[in-house]
C-alpha cells in the first residue's frame, strides 16, 4: 500500500468510496513515508492518534500541519527552540472544522521559525530539503508542507501565508498554494505572527484539492473577529467545467521590468500568459503604481506586529526558561536571547525599534498610510480585470546557505507581498520546469477580497490548459 502517499484528497476519497483501501491503509501509507522522511519535511507525527481517528472515520484523509498551528495533544513549537515541550490543550478552528469535514492532523510539518523567513532555514531544527534537487531549499515559510506535498511525503498539506509562505515553496515545489483573503479563514489557534496579514491555506497536488480543503477551513468565526460572515461557496463544484474564455487577465507592467528575476522564471511566465490567451483569455495591461513601496512597507509593518505578538514568549508560562536567570528580568532576557533565532531577534529588534517614541509616526504610521494606497491599487485593477497573473517567485529554489544576506532573503517574496498587504486572495500554480535544473517554477494568479471561487476556478483552468 506504499504507493497511496502518492494520491491526492480527491483520488483518495475516490478510492476510499470505492472499497479499494480504508482510511486506515492511508494513514499507514503516509506513516510508512514518514518514516523515510530524507527531506526533513516532518517534526513529528502522531502515528497512535492519526490510526485511531483513521478508524473512528473510515473515510478521512490525513493532512500535515505546519508547526505553528495548535492540535490538541500535539506539540506546536513554531520550529523555536523557545517552544521546546510546549504540547496544545486545544485545537484551532481550522483544526476542528478539518476534523469535522473528514481530515485528520497527522504529522506536523517544518518552517523558518515563527514563520520568519523564506527558505526553512530558520527553523532550529535545521533545514528542510527541495523534493527536487536536495541541496537545495524547498521555500518558506512554509517549506515543510510544501515538501511534504511536492515530495509525496502527504496527501495534502496546511500551511500559513503572511507575506507569501504558501505560494513561494508551492512555486519551489510544484504544488498548488493558495492564500485565502485576509479573513476568510479563521486564526484562532494560530500562532500569530502578524496579525493583520496571517493566513491559513491548502497546499495540494492540485486545484480541485485546494478547493475541498479551503471550503473544509473556511467560513466566520466568533473566536476570530476578522472573519466576517461571508458565505463560503462550495468551490469544488463551482471550479468544474472551469474555463478561461472571456476571462481578462491583468498584466501589471510594475511586476514585468523589475531586475533579478532569473531568465527561466521569465520564460515560464511568458509561456503561461500565452497558454490563457490561447485557451480564450484577454489580456490587459495594468498598472500598480504603489507597488515599489510594498516591500518597505511589509518590512515595517510585518516586525511591528511581530515584536507585539511575541512578547508573550517570555519564559514564565511555557515553552523554554533560562536556567541562568536569577531575577525577573533577567529571567525575561536570557530566555528570550536562548530560545529565539536571528532573524526572529532582528525583526523584534526592527519592530520595536519603528514602534518606539518619537518614531511611530514617522514609521509605522507612514507605512499604514501607503498600505492603504497599495490595497487602493489592486482595487483599481479589479475595476477592470478579473485576475492579475504574475511571476510567483523571481527564480527557482536556491540552493541551502547560498543566500547569506538578509535583504537578498527577502526579496523572495518581491512577487508575493504586494498582494498580502491588500488583503486579497492569491495562488500559486504549477507553470513548468527550468532548464536545465528540471527545478519547478510556479505561477500567481491573483484576484479581489472573497473571490476565492473566481480565483480557484481561473487557477482550474490554467490548471488543465497545462
Amino acid at each position: 500500500m506504499s504507493e497511496l502517499y502518492e494520491l491526492g484528497i480527491s483520488e483518495a476519497r475516490k478510492g476510499i468510496a470505492n472499497g479499494d483501501f480504508t482510511a486506515v491503509d492511508l494513514v499507514e501509507s503516509v506513516i510508512s513515508r514518514y518514516e523515510s522522511d530524507d527531506l526533513h519535511a516532518y517534526l513529528t507525527f502522531d502515528e497512535e492518534g492519526a490510526l485511531e481517528l483513521a478508524r473512528k472515520n473510515p473515510r478521512a484523509v490525513p493532512v500535515a500541519v505546519k508547526d505553528l498551528i495548535n492540535v490538541e495533544g500535539q506539540p506546536c513549537t513554531c520550529a523555536s527552540k523557545i517552544l521546546e515541550g510546549y504540547v496544545s490543550p486545544y485545537d484551532a478552528t481550522v483544526i476542528s472544522r478539518m476534523k469535522a469535514a473528514g481530515f485528520i492532523p497527522a504529522g506536523r510539518v517544518n518552517m523558518d521559525e515563527f514563520a520568519m523567513g523564506s527558505s526553512t532555514e530558520n527553523s532550529a531544527y535545521g533545514p528542510t530539503r527541495n523534493p527536487f534537487d536536495r541541496d537545495r531549499v524547498p521555500g518558506g515559510s512554509s517549506g515543510g508542507s510544501a515538501a511534504a506535498v511536492g515530495g509525496n511525503l502527504c496527501i495534502a498539506a496546511l500551511g500559513t501565508d503572511t507575506g507569501g509562505s504558501i505560494r513561494q515553496p508551492a512555486s519551489f515545489c510544484n504544488c498548488v498554494g493558495v492564500k485565502p483573503s485576509y479573513g476568510r479563514v479563521s486564526r484562532y489557534g494560530v500562532t500569530a505572527f502578524a496579525s493583520s496579514l496571517d493566513q491559513v491555506g491548502p497546499m495540494t497536488k492540485s486545484v480541485e484539492d485546494a478547493a475541498v480543503l479551503l471550503q473544509a477551513i473556511a467560513g466566520h468565526d466568533e473566536m476570530d473577529g476578522t472573519t466576517p460572515r461571508e458565505p463560503v461557496p462550495d468551490y469544488a463544484e463551482l471550479i468544474r467545467g472551469a474555463s478561461l474564455k472571456g476571462v481578462r487577465i491583468g498584466l501589471p507592467k510594475e511586476y514585468f521590468n523589475v531586475g533579478g528575476v532569473d531568465a527561466e522564471v521569465s520564460r515560464i511566465t511568458d509561456e503561461a500568459i500565452s497558454k490563457c490567451e490561447a485557451a480564450g483569455a484577454e489580456l490587459v495591461e495594468v498598472s500598480l503604481p504603489h507597488t515599489s513601496y510594498a516591500m518597505a512597507v511589509y518590512y515595517i509593518i510585518a516586525p511591528a506586529e511581530a515584536s507585539a505578538n511575541l512578547a508573550r514568549f517570555d519564559g514564565v508560562r511555557y515553552g523554554h526558561r533560562s536556567r541562568e536567570a536569577h531575577d525577573v528580568l533577567s529571567l525575561y532576557a536570557k530566555s528570550r536571547a536562548e530560545g529565539f533565532g536571528p532573524e526572529v531577534k532582528r525583526r523584534i529588534i526592527m519592530g520595536t525599534y519603528v514602534l518606539s517614541s518619537g518614531y511611530y509616526d514617522a514609521y509605522y504610521g507612514r507605512a499604514q498610510k501607503v498600505r492603504t494606497l497599495v490595497k487602493r491599487d489592486f482595487d483599481e485593477a479589479f475595476g477592470k480585470v478579473d485576475a492579475l497573473l504574475t511571476p510567483c517567485a523571481p527564480t527557482p529554489a536556491f540552493k541551502i546557505g547560498e543566500l547569506q544576506d538578509p535583504l537578498t532573503m527577502y526579496l523572495n517574496d518581491l512577487f508575493t507581498i504586494p498582494s498580502a498587504l491588500a488583503g486579497v486572495c492569491a495562488a500559486s500554480v504549477p507553470a513548468g520546469f527550468a532548464k536545465p535544473s528540471g527545478l519547478p517554477v510556479g505561477v500567481q494568479f491573483v484576484c479581489g477580497s472573497f473571490e476565492e471561487a473566481r480565483l480557484l476556478k481561473i487557477c482550474k483552468a490554467f490548471e488543465d490548459a497545462r
